[in-house]
């Protein structure tokens, strides 16, 4: 693996002053456009690519913010964040995912003891964390991208808010249920990427990571028919149940981020604690063609290469494959959580562009 350069991500002064650059968490790109989110708000971004003289991405800026609140009802309105974790892009339609975790409170410098005792004994549900959310693309005008809430018959639509999150279909799942009740940063159910094929979606867990074995769950979204404007979950497979887990041996590490790759997964991988690494990128050759729950041994997946890291920043939390990419080589765009000073800029953030050859 090599970094071959970094680029900058350009935000507007209020994207910037809500610390989204600081809290990327998931990229997607689209043409010349990307689509990103932080865990910090409930938006998605669309910033648009600008290239050199070879034609290779030299920035992205223009930045369009979209409130999932004018899109679809959020549970708990429009103020709370999402926590988005994952975005994907299949058939017209772009998806984002909240992590669907459990938050316990942080201890922060300058708390007394019994304050720090007492934060560390708390934990919050936050609503607006457990939603799927569907959205319709549209050209504009300027043959770019759109968000919008309706296209004819296609509309935006969301899952999570009426007692069936995709962590309420998990209440009695034999491996995952125990874990429903445990915070995220705790190996609790932590979603950490989602990646689209066809009309399967991937779901890739941060945690629970079961004696080193990581989690992908799979699960087929459909429109209800009582309401456009909200999801259900198709039975998959012939058992009739509406979701089917994956395990993968992925060294002990979680699901960070997923991005598809023809019939290929990516796997952004990283620790499921409040560690700093290692991090690497795994593909998981034919994952689009397995049509039953699987078991996925080491053997069977391919480390593409290991990824920097810092002590208690730069936290690789997206990638995306780029256009670029050719026959001999892979290129990845990489975003980071908590960013290290020198990746700051006065107007953004500067992402990685790695290559790996095949």
């Amino acid at each position: 693996m090599i970094v071959e350069r970094r680029v900058e991500l350009l935000f507007g002064q209020e994207s910037r002053e809500a610390e989204t650059h600081t809290n990327l968490s998931a990229v997607r790109q689209d043409g010349r456009c990307l689509w990103a989110a932080g865990d910090e708000t409930a938006t998605v971004e669309r910033l648009t690519a600008s290239v050199d003289g070879d034609g290779l991405v030299s920035g992205y800026g223009d930045q369009r913010t979209v409130p999932l609140a004018d899109l679809v009802p959020l549970p708990a309105g429009p103020d709370e964040e999402a926590d988005i974790e994952g975005l994907a892009r299949t058939d017209g339609w772009l998806w984002a995912i909240g992590s669907h975790s459990l938050k316990r409170k942080k201890v922060k410098d300058g708390h007394s003891v019994a304050k720090s005792r007492k934060r560390l004994a708390t934990v919050v549900r936050e609503e607006n964390r457990f939603v799927l959310v569907r959205m319709p693309l549209v050209a504009g005008a300027d043959g770019l991208p759109e968000v919008t809430r309706r296209d004819g018959e296609r509309t935006a639509a969301v899952l999570g808010g009426h007692g069936d999150s995709i962590t309420d279909a998990l209440a009695d799942d034999p491996h995952l249920a125990p874990f429903l009740r445990l915070p995220g940063k705790d190996n609790g159910v932590d979603i950490e990427g989602i990646a689209a094929h066809r009309d399967r979606l991937y779901v890739g867990l941060r945690g629970p990571v079961l004696r080193g074995w990581a989690v992908l769950v799979e699960i087929r979204p459909e429109t209800h028919p009582d309401d456009p404007h909200r999801l259900r979950l198709c039975p998959i497979g012939g058992d009739g149940a509406l979701y089917r887990t994956h395990f993968l041996d992925l060294d002990g590490l979680g699901v960070r981020d997923l991005c598809p790759h023809g019939d290929d997964l990516l796997l952004l991988t990283g620790p499921s604690m409040d560690l700093d690494g290692p991090v690497r990128v795994v593909r998981w050759p034919g994952a689009a063609s397995i049509d039953s729950p699987g078991v996925v041994h080491a053997s069977e997946l391919e480390v593409l290469g290991e990824l920097p890291y810092g002590q208690g920043d730069d936290h690789a939390e997206g990638i995306a494959v780029l256009d670029e990419s050719d026959a001999a080589t892979l290129r990845l765009l990489v975003v980071y959580d908590s960013p290290s000073p020198r990746r700051l800029t006065d107007r953004g953030v500067l992402a990685d562009v790695v290559a790996f050859k095949r």
